[in-house]
């Protein structure tokens, strides 16, 4: 072999790839950068968008079509090139932008909230207190010997003024007299043993009479049952506070001849002849404590009306 002639080397580079130290992994994090930048845009651009901007966008997406021909909410300025109808919801009328909805100011007036919690809860505990009342009322009726005998003369309820014992008569077991307001004996025993269980509550009373239809012969003039039943309700009152009963806890007694009465389909009935008594709960006696005829001051013409110079006759205004 001649010394000129050398041997050929063929030189082979095997590539790897560059691993942490590449390129490829930059492109990757630019683009999860750009798509954070662009989600955090997006967060911004909604928070900070008045809710009718909010509801156009909404409603172009949903129908852009239709939006975009027929007009309406959403689709831009009415004055643009391209009329889509609305109004634009991005300009200002001094602070507030078009399309930001006004919200109704409601104002709480915490005092008359308590208050009315206060009433609903003391309402709440009166009728749970007639309910025993009533219990008591009757079972006081269930174990009085006195009393049991004349169970199918006393009806009990509960009614809107408050507690009602109602005492009417029987055909044969009536509770005055004929046309009379003197109580019968077994009368007296039923309204005195009453007396003493409407000791138990502070409630005041009303006492109301009634008759049956029945008219007397002495016309509009004369004696009629009006008065009857005016009368045998006062002197119920006389035996309710005979038998121990507070004579301040009566607040009315009234007589209602047959304007109300219990069997509407017979006037003549019995039962409609009866004693009715009313244990008042707060709302009603209240209501009844204002019908005291007192008047307030009245504004006439700018000035004051004295009350006591109104009930005389004489508007003489308040100095």
């Amino acid at each position: 072999m001649s010394d000129d002639v050398r041997p050929i080397v063929v030189k082979r580079v095997k590539k790897v790839a560059g691993g942490h130290h590449g390129g490829a992994w930059k492109i990757a994090y630019a683009d999860f950068v750009t798509a954070m930048m662009a989600f955090f845009l997006l967060m911004w651009l909604l928070g900070s968008t008045a809710s009718g901007d909010l509801k156009g966008i909404a409603d172009y997406f949903q129908n852009p079509l239709k939006i975009a021909s027929q007009g309406g909410a959403g689709t831009g300025d009415s004055s643009s090139v391209l009329k889509g109808g609305g109004k634009d919801l991005t300009r200002t009328a001094g602070q507030v932008k078009g399309g930001d909805i006004d919200a109704k100011s409601k104002t709480v007036n915490l005092k008359e909230t308590n208050a009315e919690q206060a009433r609903r809860e003391f309402e709440e505990r009166e009728k749970a207190m007639l309910g025993e009342l009533k219990q008591s009322i009757e079972k006081l009726i269930e174990s009085n010997p006195a009393l049991r005998q004349f169970k199918n003369q006393l009806l009990v309820d509960v009614t809107s003024e408050g507690l009602r014992i109602q005492i009417v008569d029987e055909q044969n077991r009536p509770m005055f007299d004929t046309s009379s307001a003197e109580l019968k004996p077994h009368t007296k025993v039923i309204l005195r043993e009453i007396g003493k269980a409407l000791n138990e509550v502070p409630n005041k009373l009303s006492l109301s009479g009634h008759t049956d239809a029945a008219q007397f012969g002495g016309g509009d003039k004369g004696f009629s049952n009006w008065e009857l039943s005016a009368n045998r309700a006062n002197a119920s009152r006389r035996e309710l506070i005979s038998g121990g009963m507070d004579e301040h806890k009566v607040l009315r007694v009234v007589g209602l001849a047959s304007t109300v009465l219990f069997d509407r389909n017979d006037p003549l009935s019995s039962i409609n002849r009866r004693i009715s008594i009313v244990v008042l709960n707060r709302k009603s006696e209240e209501a009844l404590l204002q019908e005291d005829g007192k008047v307030d001051a009245v504004e006439v013409g700018g000035q004051g009306l004295d009350p006591a110079a109104v009930a005389a006759g004489q508007a003489a205004p308040v100095k």
